[in-house]
């Protein structure tokens, strides 16, 4: 494999997916993004936030303004436990907000850019095996077509097919223990917009931030013992859904108030992360994105370092032979991912805190926040981070 990639197939069409087939198209490979899906996706997932450090990376792609234009910027966020006081967590502010959006809004932006780029979209392409040669690869889809291509990229997700391909002993995605829903409240909680706060309730965690154009988005990670499939969610009623939740935020202050006047809840069903992979590629295939590094929701960070990464294994394909790009693009990624994910482990861990920490929390919270949690070293090497696309890998 001392030749260079001038062809890749890129499987799966998400934001890694996506951002992938710009980079690569801006490097000067001909790739094709093939996604299972019929079309271009459309309502599918929920809000999420891109950090500083991920709309950075979206410079590269020439993406950055339009995905500005279509979210809303969080300026602040706080944290409360229970009903009692309200801390705001240090930021960096001279990085700007971050950036919430819902993802179909982020998709559509970016499948845009990487069509302006030169790459193509191939709709419904479920992959369903693959064809390994020296000197390149062929994709099998369950309707029958194949493509070859120089490289195969699994951009696939958290329950990728590509993973295994890549190694049978890879782990698969790990369930958190809750089920995620989000939706529009007509309440709105006595903060500015542009302000988002974690809430700490009694029984569970959920967020909230007022929108510009009026109403309050909130989002819930309901304790749940068993990994409910999206189809089972879906059998229940909105409004079964939100007496359950009921049961959880009723006596939450705005917990209660937000879920009394809502309208129809999205349930995204049940939220996974992945564990430490240990093989990133073998071969001609390699993973990027959820199917390889899916933090917990708690680092905020899940679609910015999948922007990262797709962008730095473009960048190493275009200046390595394949056999040493890969190799080269797990080196400048998986030390960060993986602390990224550590330190997202640790916030999971007390997202439903019980009543003695209840109690200890807000008195804590306050010298924590002045002497734990230091903005400069906690999130400047997270949100700092800056790719340097026209520096030759070596």
């Amino acid at each position: 494999m001392g030749d260079r990639a001038r062809t890749a197939a890129v499987i799966g069409g998400g934001v890694a997916g996506a951002v992938a087939g710009a980079a690569l198209a801006k490097a000067g490979i001909e790739a094709v993004v093939y996604e299972a899906y019929p079309g271009r996706p459309e309502g599918v997932g929920g809000t999420l936030s891109l950090a500083p450090n991920g709309v950075r990376a979206l410079e590269v792609i020439g993406a950055d303004e339009a995905v500005r234009a279509a979210g809303d910027p969080v300026d602040r966020m706080d944290m409360t436990v229970g009903n009692r006081r309200r801390f705001t967590i240090p930021a960096l502010p001279d990085l700007g907000p971050l950036w919430s959006m819902h993802r179909t809004d982020l998709h559509r932006v970016l499948h845009e850019r990487a069509e302006a780029l030169g790459a193509r979209f191939a709709y419904g392409r479920r992959l369903a095996s693959v064809r390994e040669r020296a000197d390149g690869v062929t994709a099998v889809f369950a309707d029958g077509t194949e493509a070859e291509a120089d490289v195969l990229i699994g951009a696939d997700g958290v329950h990728s097919a590509v993973r295994g391909l890549v190694d049978p002993a890879n782990p698969g995605p790990a369930y958190t223990g809750m089920l995620g829903f989000e939706s529009v409240a007509g309440y709105e909680p006595p903060v500015d917009p542009g302000v988002m706060t974690f809430a700490f309730g009694r029984r569970g965690y959920y967020l909230y931030w007022r929108l510009p154009e009026g109403g309050t988005r909130w989002g819930v990670n309901l304790p749940c013992k068993e990994p409910l499939t999206s189809q089972a969610v879906r059998e229940r009623s909105s409004e079964d859904w939100i007496a359950t939740m009921l049961e959880v935020y009723d006596t939450d202050e705005p917990g209660g108030a937000l879920l009394r006047s809502t309208g129809p809840v999205q349930a995204h069903g049940a939220l996974y992360l992945m564990p430490k992979v240990p093989t990133w590629h073998r071969g001609r295939l390699v993973l990027v994105g959820d199917s390889v590094h899916a933090p917990s929701n708690s680092s905020g960070q899940g679609a910015s370092l999948a922007i990262e990464s797709a962008i730095e294994l473009a960048r190493c394909l275009r200046d390595l032979p394949v056999a040493e790009a890969l190799p080269a693009y797990e080196r400048l990624r998986r030390s960060r991912v993986e602390s990224v994910a550590a330190q997202a482990a640790k916030a999971n861990a007390v997202k439903a805190p019980g009543a003695l920490a209840q109690a200890v929390m807000p008195l804590v919270m306050p010298l924590f926040i002045r002497t734990v949690m230091r903005p400069e070293r906690t999130l400047g090497p997270v949100q700092r981070h800056r790719i340097d696309w026209d520096a030759a890998v070596a």
